[in-house]
């Protein structure tokens, strides 16, 4: 007789909890929390159907977590980006696909055996920024961010992935702590919502994602005034800026860079067909 605490009991309570729910592919939800939960694989669920899972109350708290809209990433504090696994925390947003287009846009201004300082304003969980130096083992980087809980977070992910000895992490209003002229290529992922359009957000955002990194100001621009304005005084001659914007600032954001003395300005789609990433080469004035 199959027990109450049997996996394939315990998924099928929960896949139908969650289908009730309306969370999509319920199934494929349920496993995978399962799986995290229990620390097995899709495998072990089919191979043994009626072992005991571990811990059902975890299990069955993660469920309901997710039922009532939580994101996956929020209840087992990890997302995969760019074939990593990174830690999620409280104060970091939750890296996204989107944000690719950054990794993949900065990766084609890198030479793979060049030497490059790159650094990634409002870092979070390091996502941006150990993506890149994962697949550009000669560059070094330096992660900031006002949150010393999201500089945790980070650094921890360094940790995890073996890049601790690429990348530091240091708490910092915007680029108040770089030096002038030490940095080849900057990249940020900054608050760019508007703040009178937060509370229409998703709720899987607006409820999970700190405000912090979503608030953009009276018009979602204010990040981008202040990393633009400083951007110039720390980057070298010819250095790059790759900014992720809003699906509706592929003009606005451009605009700044250009009045700010930016050249080669470009603009990159993401999946969905909305500008995603904002280019910008500073003068070579060597």
């Amino acid at each position: 007789m199959t027990s109450d605490t049997a996996r394939q009991t315990l998924l099928r309570v929960a896949t139908a909890q969650l289908q009730a729910a309306d969370i999509p592919s319920p199934l494929w939800e349920a496993r995978f929390l399962l799986c995290d939960c229990d620390g097995i694989t899709p495998t072990d669920i089919i191979t043994y159907p009626d072992h005991p899972v571990d811990n059902p109350s975890k299990f069955q708290e993660w469920v309901a977590r997710r039922a009532s809209g939580e994101p996956l990433s929020r209840i087992t504090g990890q997302r995969n980006f760019w074939g990593l696994d990174f830690k999620v925390s409280p104060t970091t947003l939750d890296p996204r696909m989107d944000s690719e287009v950054l990794v993949r846009e900065t990766l084609a201004l890198i030479p793979n055996d060049q030497k490059c300082e790159i650094a990634d304003i409002g870092t979070g969980t390091g996502c941006l920024l150990l993506a890149i130096l994962h697949e550009r083992p000669n560059a070094r980087g330096i992660g900031l961010d006002i949150s010393a809980e999201a500089l945790a977070t980070a650094r921890s992910n360094a940790d995890r992935l073996g890049l601790a000895d690429h990348a530091r992490f240091e708490e910092s209003n915007w680029l108040s702590v770089l030096q002038a002229q030490s940095i080849d290529v900057l990249i940020s992922n900054p608050p760019y919502i508007v703040r009178a359009e937060i509370d229409h957000l998703d709720p899987a955002v607006r409820n999970y994602d700190p405000i912090l990194a979503l608030d953009g100001g009276p018009d979602g621009l204010d990040a981008y005034r202040a990393i633009i304005d400083a951007a110039p005084k720390v980057l070298r001659p010819g250095g790059w800026i790759a900014l992720e914007i809003g699906w509706d600032q592929g003009e606005s954001v451009p605009n700044l860079l250009n009045s700010a003395g930016f050249l080669r300005i470009s603009c990159f789609k993401d999946t969905s067909g909305h500008d995603r990433v904002v280019l910008g080469q500073m003068p070579d004035r060597a």
